[in-house]
């Protein structure tokens, strides 16, 4: 019954870990999920989620478990506290939500409220496993050590904080549902997917992306590059790029990817602000006082085509500065592509699924990622910290 985890070997499913517990009617079920979901001032001042995708894609995992008896207590971080109570952290905006649509599951008050944690110190994650972090939300009174463990966090699982890593070598413990269908449809882009594929990439820095870059370029038919990211490659063919984003230190390296094997399609216009503040319209060398913040029209229509010839695609970053509605027209326009697509359409997290809420074409998407950096090392390295614990559990 376990699951195939990228390039690293089978996973341990829910499945896994009843039949290793014999069954789960009463036993104490510690789930990492990850609730880092956006925050925002509601209408009356308090505080309350913008979006609750991350909260319902537990559910599967949540709801499976408590069906079959277990007494499930759920785990989070929410932002980045120093290691410190501090109550514009709290999770309670997720427990009010979670206890509409989980109730009975009760919560572990945020988890980045301990130093231990980003520091996968031993000592929290004894105390974890044992029961002796206080539940916060839901029922408090029950102190006592867990039974077993199921990591449902796929975005946090890149890093090695104590709740990831740590209950998987003290506890029998599975990959839940949405780690599970992560790591098939992300993992699998690298050994099955139907082609032809194109990877979409965008977003700020070419840096921040090379690994991905590189790992894709042996794999996808077509790579195609918008975003700020754009315009180190556009310098390393020749282009000037005004006052845009680049890169130098890196513009060698994209000559070496221009020159390689897999097919690179970059942007043939641009839409740029110049230095008077007036949005303007213009091939790819951008003059000295106008900085490049879209693909142009005609780039978005190629892209169009391209995406349309694929029959899997992956899509991580925007096209621009797609928040400013003046910026988002390329953003918006390969959304719309890949809805319109008869491809597989992956959206890699982050910005990207952002933008897809935003424009309303979730829906229309097959796979929308609930971890933007732990998708990415997942397809570049073919494994993630969380997975390899998972698989090295113990077997009771």
């Amino acid at each position: 019954m376990s699951r195939q985890a990228s390039d690293g070997g089978a996973l341990p499913t829910l499945e896994d870990l009843e039949q290793q517990l014999g069954g789960l009617d009463r036993r104490r079920i510690l789930v990492r999920c990850d609730f880092n979901v956006p925050l925002r001032e509601g209408p009356d001042g308090r505080c309350e989620i913008a979006d609750d995708l991350r909260i319902r894609a537990a559910l599967p995992t949540l709801s499976w478990l408590a069906e079959r008896g277990a007494a499930v207590t759920a785990c989070s971080h929410l932002g980045r506290p120093a290691g410190t109570p501090d109550e514009r952290f709290s999770l309670a905006p997720v427990a009010e939500r979670l206890a509409a649509s989980a109730p009975g599951v009760a919560l572990v008050e945020n988890l980045r409220f301990h130093a231990g944690e980003t520091a996968n110190d031993a000592v929290f994650a004894d105390a974890l496993v044992a029961g002796e972090i206080v539940v916060r939300f839901g029922n408090g009174s029950q102190r006592a050590p867990f039974d077993g463990y199921v990591n449902d966090a796929f975005g946090a699982s890149h890093r090695a904080h104590a709740s990831i890593v740590g209950p998987p070598r003290r506890l029998p413990s599975a990959a839940g549902r949405l780690l599970a269908r992560e790591v098939d449809v992300l993992g699998g882009l690298r050994t099955d997917a139907r082609r032809p594929f194109v990877a979409v990439l965008g977003g700020a820095k070419i840096s921040d992306k090379l690994g991905v870059v590189e790992a894709l370029t042996g794999v996808v038919d077509t790579l195609v590059i918008g975003g700020g990211m754009c315009f180190t490659f556009l310098a390393a063919k020749g282009h000037q790029v005004g006052d845009s984003l680049c890169e130098p230190d890196f513009i060698e390296t994209c000559e070496r990817l221009l020159e390689g094997g897999t097919r690179i399609v970059l942007p043939s216009d641009i839409t740029a602000l110049d230095a008077g503040g007036t949005v303007r319209q213009m091939g790819r060398s951008i003059p000295d006082g106008c900085r490049g913040l879209d693909i142009g029209p005609g780039s978005a229509a190629e892209f169009d085509d391209v995406i349309a010839d694929a029959r899997t695609v992956f899509w991580n970053g925007p096209m621009g500065l797609f928040e400013d509605e003046r910026f988002a027209a390329g953003t918006r326009a390969v959304a719309q592509s890949m809805a319109d697509s008869r491809a597989f359409a992956v959206v890699g997290g982050g910005d990207s699924a952002a933008a897809v809420a935003q424009f309303g074409l979730a829906p229309y998407m097959d796979h929308i990622s609930t971890g933007g950096g732990a998708g990415l090392e997942l397809i570049e390295h073919g494994d993630l910290p969380g997975l390899a614990a998972l698989r090295d559990s113990p077997q009771r």
